[in-house]
């Protein structure tokens, strides 16, 4: 399985012209059910201003499945928050780049992300595809 993230979605939605050929050609080297998101992107995406105005309709046409965050993704997510405190972070809040890289470390999953910099930090063990 391969985790979707939200910068992924949004550089097609908006068709970005210096990611999105590169965003659509990784997701359509995916296997057809491989691609999957879980409620924090989906968060993401409904409440970022460019959200598609069909929201699940455009999941739909990507062949994006929702995915529940587990309860060993949510700890991971918190130990990983800790972390970063612990190393002078300055948020408050567990941060949404925790529990996606929590959510695909935890379960096995790619991360398909342009944004590597966190995860490859605090979820080393993920294998990531970015650029």
């Amino acid at each position: 399985m391969i985790l979707v993230d939200t910068n992924v979605l949004l550089d097609i939605y908006k068709a970005d012209p210096i990611w999105m050929p590169w965003s659509l050609k990784h997701l359509h080297h995916a296997q057809a059910g491989q691609l999957v998101i879980n409620i924090v992107v989906y968060a993401e995406l409904a409440g970022h201003p460019a959200e598609p105005a069909h929201l699940d309709e455009f999941l739909d046409t990507l062949g994006i499945q929702m995915l529940d965050l587990s309860r060993p993704a949510a700890r991971l997510a918190g130990l990983a928050f800790r972390d970063y405190r612990h190393r002078g972070g300055t948020k408050t809040g567990v941060l949404p780049d925790f529990f996606i890289g929590a959510h695909a470390q935890a379960e096995g999953h790619q991360l398909l992300t342009r944004d590597a910099g966190r995860y490859k930090t605090y979820f080393p063990k993920i294998k990531l595809i970015c650029p």
